[in-house]
């Protein structure tokens, strides 16, 4: 703790952050690391796994599509009505990827309001007929004018879904972190998914890990970070990208996957939050001068400690120093919180998205609560949700097996294709039969058994004479 009062009043002296996070010298690739230079002097370190692995071509046809229609429409209010237009709300897609089917794993989204907002009106549709004059109904009172939307948004598209396996070429997993932390919070992910002969892909947010952190806090908004994530992507991308995003990483995943719709071909959100707009808080410890905060360090990586996991134990604390969680500079997490300003990251942003979405949530997590993830699941057009008890904010670290194995049974999981429509045969099989004997007796009397002739022309008797047999 002196040490850090000493360190934090240097900076006051000096005008210079104490702890600044510069990459290594060498920019050569070395056991899977790459640094890539996505501006001038702005420098990201990526880990970047290519494992040997047998070339599978995917056969055509596999997978299953998914009618994506939905209508959006928002009033002035700020109350969000969602109507899902599509022809088939399959129970495939109701159900998680392990065939367990829970409450919020995909919701039709009828009527959506907002915590401050009024209550839900129902809206007539345009060519409703309206109520004769001097006619009131008596269930709906007050009765209220109709409300113009403030904007209304569409979507119809068809999205293909298949399975993505480790022996397949043209597929990628991109890893992100969020406020803090590094690439090596994967670790766990990175091994488990290179085993399996994945293509993996990890970068150090600016100012983390062993990446170049600028001494000027434009360097750390949301679009200053939201472009090095694009250039990263474009470098790396395949056919079919896979998005794995923690807390403030979600945010930079959902960013690429409502850019690039048609290459990202599924998404993972670990304990992101809802689907809100972000906003620096005004009244935030992390508003304090840096070098207040540097003498703060301490106090605050034993508050992350607390909060983001489930047990603080020796095993936790030797996770946090292994993995350079919340090991940044005090300069970086003021700008990182600071900078935090996204306003087009609302829920109308979250339900254009039509990618598939798995929301992995730690029961104890501190920082975001469940029901900002139960939120986006509602918001969230084709979302999956999957609580882990043991889990909190770092669920990655504490549980990595079950976590491991979600991942993979999604990115494993395509929607059951529709069977193929069965052809109707003309006639059923005993009316053929019943029509084929009576072909067979008229063309060949003489071969007809006598039951059958004699019944057959009694039939046709009384075909010939109804009126006679009615009168007796």
């Amino acid at each position: 703790m002196l040490t850090s009062f000493m360190e934090g009043l240097l900076c006051c002296l000096t005008s210079k952050s104490a702890n600044v996070v510069v990459p290594v010298e060498t920019s050569e690739p070395a056991d899977g690391y790459e640094f890539v230079e996505v501006k001038p002097g702005r420098v990201l370190r990526v880990r970047h796994i290519i494992p040997d692995r047998a070339v599978v071509e995917e056969p055509t046809g596999q997978g299953g599509s998914v009618s994506c229609k939905r209508k959006i429409t928002v009033y002035r209010n700020g109350q969000l009505f969602i109507e899902n237009l599509g022809d088939r709300a399959s129970a495939e897609l109701k159900n998680c990827p392990n065939g367990e089917t829970e409450p919020n794993s995909t919701v039709e989204v009828e009527l959506t309001d907002c915590g401050n907002s009024s209550p839900p009106v129902s809206i007539p549709e345009a060519g409703g007929e309206a109520p004769a004059a001097g006619q009131t109904d008596q269930s709906q009172q007050p009765r209220k004018r109709r409300r113009k939307p403030k904007r209304t948004v569409v979507i119809d598209c068809e999205r293909k879904i298949s399975s993505c396996k480790g022996t397949h070429t043209d597929v990628a997993l991109f890893f992100i972190h969020g406020v803090g932390g590094s690439l090596d919070i994967w670790g766990s992910q990175l091994d488990f998914f290179s085993r399996l002969g994945y293509e993996v892909i990890a970068p150090d947010l600016a100012g983390h890990g062993a990446s170049s952190a600028p001494q000027i806090a434009a360097a750390y908004t949301f679009y200053a970070l939201a472009e090095d994530m694009r250039l990263i992507f474009k470098r790396y991308a395949r056919k079919r990208n896979i998005l794995i995003g923690h807390s403030y990483g979600v945010s930079f995943c959902t960013f690429l996957a409502h850019e690039y719709p048609e290459q990202i071909h599924k998404m993972v959100m670990i304990n992101g939050g809802g689907p809100t707009a972000l906003e620096p808080s005004l009244c935030s410890i992390f508003n304090l001068p840096t070098c207040v905060l540097h003498c703060l360090s301490p106090l605050l990586a034993w508050s992350f400690l607390k909060a983001g996991f489930a047990r603080q134990g020796a095993k936790e604390k030797q996770l946090l120093k292994e993995n350079n969680a919340f090991n940044v500079s005090s300069f970086v997490l003021r700008a990182m919180m600071s900078g935090q300003y996204w306003p087009e990251g609302d829920e109308v942003y979250h339900a254009e998205l039509t990618v598939p979405i798995l929301l992995v949530h730690g029961m104890h997590d501190k920082f975001v609560p469940v029901e900002e993830d139960q939120r986006m699941a509602e918001i969230l057009l084709l979302a999956f949700l999957k609580l882990l008890e043991d889990g909190s904010h770092m669920v990655m670290m504490e549980c990595p097996e079950a976590v491991n194995t979600l991942l993979h049974e999604f990115i494993l999981w395509e929607p059951a294709a529709p069977p193929p429509p069965k052809k109707e045969s003309k006639a059923r099989p005993e009316t053929a039969k019943a029509q084929s004997d009576d072909t067979k007796a008229s063309s060949e009397p003489g071969k007809v058994r006598p039951a059958t002739a004699r019944q057959t022309s009694s039939n046709s008797g009384a075909e010939e004479k109804p009126d006679s047999k009615a009168k007796k």
